[in-house]
């Protein structure tokens, strides 16, 4: 080893271990390469390259960026869980915000389990909570993967192991670095069009690349893509709406809900990434991103007979009708309207209502009914500035440094369309803007690391850092109408625009905290083949206190083929600002019923009367073992882990508020509890333990007269729910967590390459699950089962013209695999044929194909 530090295990098992750590320790190995041959491991750019670092007493999956691309979807969600098994991420159809910023899980954990980094630098979170993240995902607020495009990356690095010892909160399950493309000359184009076997989900994509000098001595590489993607639907008519229409109302939509991919319209993203010598062994460097795009998805159908608070408040018994001399104080003259008729339209006593100019129900505005359709404009921004080199002179001479600065953002602008405030009677606008959330992140880090000589077989790597990061999370208030309450409040119509209620007056706001940290890491080759490193870290927070953790790793080599790994590490998760400060009002299906769910912080008074406290971190203890067999073009990888999380936050369930309580609400300042159905809110709610096993298999081969690489990644993962607090969780919810996602997962890809044409051949397993249809909460028996195992194929073929021009064409789901479908009795409820929350895409086969232009 160099007199400095092995890259990889530093980077990568003690130590991605700096805090801020492969591109800091790239920069160190290319100075210490002057002096002597190392060999890297945390940043690698070919292709050919096993996916898994041999060497690293961790698991590590390196993807290359070209990889990423052979796939049919342009989100970089789908391209990751193509590549990786223990990772996983679905649609979130008709989940309010989740379904604008989806959730990804490692190893089974929630998306802010795992945490993202980009070129060695922390990431921000999106502004977005998943409030109705499919039970494993529920209340998870991770960053915004889906804004990284593959055409800027260079390579992706995923570590498999627990590292809140080097990097603090979120790296329970993992970490993901993003690493961007440094050329500094050459580009590429490409358009890319696509669309579902059904015919619709029509997508276009165009990305471009360009690497430009920067005096002669730096680079400039900057990337965009442009993306617009058609709305999907898998729906069929509601038996409800059907049966309507049928009685004459037509004013029907067919069908009346629609369960599918949300549209998205200019999805713009820009990513640049620059680089600098400075001389005397030191270097600038700076990388950030620009990214907005327009989503729109669905909701809830509103039935024009029964919707409670709008059109109905007994069932659908009657309707519900407005009084205007009510409402000024005046008696009540309105007559009763039944509604438990086929078309309460028809009916003489609704025309007589209509015909009474004191008189109206909503119907007049929807006759038949309503579907609102949520959607957002969501903004990213970062940027980050820093220097990293050789100290040559002063107290510190012979260290390696690295100073930076990060600042993040992300907003999301909410809108809902298609719907009313019900209170404000026929003079309610039918579309809203809601409001907005805000995360704002300031992270600024300042990294050192020397060897020493202690007579070892190699220098003893000692890194050390501090770090200072500041979180908001900030809500805007919404247009007035979608937050007040109208006259018509008191005669029982919903407040705040019906779905989704806007951001009022007395939520908006802006809540931080800030953190410092500190760590130290030592790693030392004790003897040839025994590699031993232990890392600690103490980080301390301005609301809850502060927590030290550590990590142990080994390593040792039984002969040139077999190594054998192990690594030990305590963990912990803070609480997001956005989690303990939320505010919400969603609409939710229970028990076949929509009802009106407010989230509140934990310690609002209506939390606070129900269960609510003040948030504490989450805290693991992780334990993890292998080995790696690598034998000429074979390489082979097998790793067991076991992450044992106490106090896992998470969204507690529906919680109902009680009649009999309203009078102690109201004194607590509860403003018209008579309205909301039930609350939720963010709990410390129980204990889990997963553990798994990941094997990953590669094998390169002459076949065919061209050259061919076998590729296996196979992923067992079990979680089971220790401990739960049955006022705030239900079972249903249990069951979710412990088998909402397949125990087992597998690809298979045969890649093949000649001179002018390169294809590949990716089989994907997904193991049995717990299917759930909507935000089903029950355990057994209702909208549920235990969905069947499946296999999808996917395949490309691409066509070298000449040097600069590639022609492409694959499928995702070649076969046209068909999800779950829901059972008979249940098919069509809601509108829906298949479960939504199933492994793989519900929408089936997707083709495209794509022209690239490289130069």
């Amino acid at each position: 080893m160099s007199t400095t530090f092995r890259t990889g295990t530093l980077a990568l098992a003690v130590g991605i271990a700096l805090g801020t750590a492969p591109s800091f320790a790239a920069g160190f190995a290319e100075d210490a390469a002057k002096k002597e041959s190392v060999e890297r491991i945390a940043v690698i750019g070919s292709r050919s390259a096993p996916r898994s670092v041999a060497e690293s007493p961790v698991p590590i999956d390196i993807i290359g960026g070209d990889e990423l691309g052979k796939n049919a979807s342009s989100d970089m969600l789908d391209m990751l869980v193509g590549a990786i098994p223990s990772l996983n991420a679905r649609a979130q159809p008709i989940s309010d915000a989740a379904s604008l910023i989806r959730p990804v899980n490692l190893r089974g954990l929630p998306s802010d389990s795992t945490l993202v980094l980009l070129n060695g630098k922390r990431r921000h979170r999106a502004s977005v909570i998943a409030f109705q993240g499919g039970g494993i995902n529920d209340g998870a607020q991770g960053p915004d993967i889906s804004v990284i495009p593959s055409v800027a990356i260079k390579q992706v690095e995923v570590l498999r192991d627990g590292a809140a010892a080097q990097y603090g909160s979120d790296a329970i399950a993992g970490v993901m670095n993003f690493v961007l493309k440094d050329d500094s000359d050459g580009g590429s184009m490409s358009v890319k069009k696509g669309s579902y076997y059904e015919g619709d989900g029509d997508q276009t994509i165009i990305d471009g690349n360009v690497g430009l000098p920067f005096t002669k001595d730096g680079f400039v590489n900057l990337s965009f893509q442009l993306k617009n993607a058609d709305a999907t639907s898998r729906s069929v008519q509601r038996p409800d709406a059907q049966g309507i229409a049928d009685a004459g109302n037509t004013s029907i939509q067919n069908p009346a809900q629609i369960w599918g991919n949300p549209e998205v319209k200019d999805d713009i993203t820009l990513f640049g990434n620059v680089g600098l010598d400075l001389g005397d062994d030191k270097e600038f460097y700076m990388f950030g991103n620009y990214s907005e795009r327009d989503v729109t998805g669905g909701f809830y159908y509103r039935n024009p007979h029964n919707r409670g608070n709008v059109y109905s408040i007994d069932g659908g018994d009657t309707l519900l009708v407005g009084d205007i001399a009510q409402s000024q104080g005046a008696a009540r003259t309105c007559d009763v309207v039944p509604a438990n008729v086929g078309n309460v339209l028809n009916t003489p006593e609704y025309q007589a209502m209509v015909a009474d100019p004191n008189c109206f129900s909503m119907n007049q505005i929807f006759p038949g009914g309503y579907t609102p359709q949520f959607g957002g404009n969501i903004t990213d921004t970062s940027l980050t500035v820093g220097t990293k080199g050789d100290i040559n002179s002063g107290m510190l001479e012979g260290w390696y440094y690295d100073v930076s600065g990060t600042v993040g953002r992300n907003e999301s602008k909410f809108n809902l369309k298609n719907t009313l405030n019900p209170s404000l009677g026929l003079d309610t606008p039918v579309d809203f803007q809601t409001g907005s959330y805000i995360q704002m992140e300031k992270t600024f880090n300042f990294d050192l690391v020397k060897g020493f000589e202690m007579g070892l077989e190699e220098p003893v790597n000692v890194a050390t850092g501090l770090e200072w990061r500041e979180e908001s999370f900030e809500i805007v208030s919404g247009d007035k109408a979608s937050w007040e309450a109208g006259a018509f409040a008191d005669q029982g119509f919903n407040i705040g625009s019906h779905g989704f209620k806007g951001f009022g007056p007395e939520t908006q706001g802006r809540n931080d905290r800030r953190n410092i940290a500190a760590y130290v890491d030592v790693e030392a080759q004790l003897t040839e083949d025994f590699l031993l490193g232990a890392a600690v870290r103490y980080e301390d927070f301005t609301t809850f206190g502060n927590t030290t953790n550590y990590k142990l790793t080994a390593q040792y080599t039984v002969n040139d083929e077999i190594s054998l790994r192990a690594s030990h590490s305590t963990g912990f998760r803070a609480p997001t600002v956005g989690q303990a400060n939320v505010v919400n009002t969603q609409t939710s299906l229970v028990m076949g019923e929509l009802i009106q769910t407010f989230l509140a912080p934990p310690t609002n008074p209506l939390s606070a009367f129900y269960g609510g406290k003040e948030l504490t971190p989450e805290e693991s203890r992780s334990f993890a073992g292998g080995m790696v067999y690598q034998e000429g073009d074979f390489f082979f990888t097998l790793d067991y882990y076991n992450i044992e999380v106490t106090d896992r936050l998470a969204q507690s369930s529906q919680i109902d508020v009680q009649a009999a309580d309203y009078a102690q609400l109201e004194a607590l300042g509860v403003v018209n509890p008579e309205l909301i159905s039930a609350v939720t809110y963010f709990a410390n709610d129980f204990d889990t333990t997963t553990q798994g096993v990941d094997v990953v298999a590669n094998y390169s081969m002459e076949l065919l007269d061209g050259d061919t690489l076998l590729s296996l990644a196979y992923n067992w993962n079990e979680t089971t729910v220790d401990k739960f607090n049955p006022a705030t969780t239900d079972e249903g919810k249990v069951h979710r967590l412990e088998e909402g996602m397949p125990d087992h997962r597998a690809t298979f890809t045969i890649s093949q390459t000649w001179d002018s044409v390169t294809s590949f051949v990716r089989v994907n397993y997904f193991g049995e699950y717990f299917a759930t249809h909507a935000d089903d909460t029950c355990a057994i028996g209702c909208w549920n089962e235990i969905a069947d195992s499946a296999i999808t194929i996917d395949a490309e073929v691409s066509y070298f013209v000449n040097d600069s021009i590639t022609l492409s064409a694959g499928a995702n789901n070649l076969f046209d695999q068909e999800a779950q479908k829901l059972p008979e009795e249940s098919y069509g409820v809601l509108g829906a044929q298949y479960y939504e929350s199933g492994p793989f895409d519900y929408n089936g086969g997707f083709y495209y194909v794509k022209a690239t232009y490289n130069f």
